[in-house]
């Protein structure tokens, strides 16, 4: 079983930052591939940005140029570094994951979500 636990988000005002972190434990062995998401109340859940085992990234057109997604595979841990954020931005962020665990299977993980709330 492997766990995410998100972090990092809060109240910030317009134009301000924050920094996600997804923090994965138990029997993972590696990291495979990684996405954020992000669900306003009333909305559908839609993809924030997404990050391969290589390093490659992709990202929603309506955070490009303002949001990076990285990793830090010593750690287990996947970050969302959120710039210049927008009242829009307001939503419940999570995380998921695809890892090998010990045994070397493919495993898939959901964080529970964490809130950004954007308002001056």
């Amino acid at each position: 079983q492997v766990q995410l636990v998100e972090s990092g988000g809060g109240l910030v005002q317009p134009g301000g930052s924050l920094r996600l972190s997804c923090a994965a434990s138990g029997s993972i062995l590696s990291m495979d591939s990684s996405v954020w998401y992000r669900q306003a109340p009333g909305s559908q859940r839609e993809l924030v940005a997404g990050i391969l085992s290589s390093g490659a990234t992709d990202y929603a057109d309506f955070v490009k140029g303002r949001f990076t997604i990285s990793r830090d595979n010593a750690q287990n841990t996947v970050y969302l570094q959120m710039n210049n954020l927008k009242p829009e931005d307001t939503a419940v962020y999570s995380c998921s994951l695809v890892y090998t665990d010990y045994a070397k299977r493919k495993g898939y993980s959901g964080g529970q979500g964490i809130q950004v709330t954007v308002t001056s």
